[in-house]
């Protein structure tokens, strides 16, 4: 299949991609649009923003802002009360975040009462902790990882987005970013869902801390600029974005007890794809994915529209994409 073949491919089977960039051996080799989007549009990377805000806790450790990943959560909140009786969450560590496997007081993700609340980091601390202690299962969660936004901030001064553009956006060439918030539930339900194409925003919360679990705007060729840095364990154009020690760190996989996830593991808020041969991803909802291959020094970038239920992208790029890729 050449590039032509693969652009009709797609416009039939999977309708929703809206860009795909990929570089290989340092390259951008590879880039299209489809849907009416410019190579300069963004859609929401939904989930793949997790894997973003890894990168961005492992600069605030490199520059010693953040102690370490087994730093207690709750030293970065001195004013916050706990529940009464509540005794697990004073054991929660950033660790325990960054892998999900930190306890809460919930099924799924408490959406309405985060978002409805003044402030959505010491409400997403209310759901932490619980009566089972610490189990060490994975319990993958969204919208209460906001208390990882609340971390970056106590401990930078720095909200989301200007952390981001200053340390990670800025020197990897990607266009400033700036706070969106939604003033309604229904604004918020169609900043999620929308199909058009979206600016170089990440939504925020009444304070102007971005979401950590979603909400992050970006291209596909910026996307893969993300790939590229972690590719090359942090640096970016000469320049040591972030350290070595935690891309290593942040795709080292560990076991998902579960098998919701296609038999994937976890690293730091990334997709481990394959162990052996060290494959792992950024993955959002509607088949939004950043791909690294070090096997094979590839790169692949897909951003999508909002269409739910898309499981089959990181296949789709394995056994359609990344062959032509390959070769070219």
């Amino acid at each position: 299949m050449n590039k032509a073949e693969l652009h009709d491919f797609i416009v039939k089977n999977q309708p929703n991609i809206c860009q795909i960039a990929a570089i290989r051996e340092g390259k951008m080799v590879y880039s299209d649009t489809w849907n009416d989007y410019t190579k300069e549009d963004c859609t929401h990377i939904m989930s793949a923003t997790k894997s973003i805000v890894a990168l961005l806790v492992g600069i605030a450790i490199d520059k010693g802002q953040i102690g370490s990943v087994n730093d207690k959560v709750l030293d970065y909140f001195p004013d916050y009360k706990t529940k009464r009786g509540e005794k697990t969450i004073f054991d929660v560590t950033i660790k325990h975040l960054l892998t999900m496997r930190a306890p809460y007081k919930c099924k799924g993700d408490p959406w309405t009462k985060v978002c409805i609340s003044d402030n959505w980091t010491y409400t997403s601390l209310d759901f932490l902790g619980g009566r089972k202690g610490l189990t060490d299962e994975f319990n993958y969660q969204t919208v209460c990882l906001h208390i990882l936004s609340g971390i970056l901030y106590k401990a930078t001064g720095m909200k989301t987005v200007d952390y981001a553009n200053k340390y990670l956006f800025e020197p990897l060439g990607i266009a400033k970013h700036i706070n969106y918030y939604a003033k309604s539930a229904e604004e918020h339900k169609q900043f999620t869902i929308g199909k058009l194409p979206k600016e170089n925003i990440w939504f925020s919360d009444p304070d102007g801390l971005g979401t950590p679990g979603y909400g992050l705007c970006m291209s596909a060729e910026d996307m893969a600029k993300i790939g590229m840095l972690c590719l090359n364990k942090g640096i970016f154009n000469g320049k040591q974005i972030v350290s070595a020690q935690w891309t290593e760190e942040m795709t080292s996989p560990r076991i998902v007890e579960s098998d919701r996830f296609r038999g994937m593991e976890y690293g730091y808020l990334w997709w481990i794809i394959d162990r052996e041969k060290r494959i792992y991803a950024a993955i959002g909802n509607s088949g939004n994915v950043i791909y690294v291959n070090p096997e094979k020094n590839i790169v692949i970038a897909v951003s999508s529209y909002f269409k739910p239920t898309i499981f089959d992208r990181v296949d789709f790029i394995r056994e359609y994409i990344e062959p032509i890729i390959s070769e070219i």
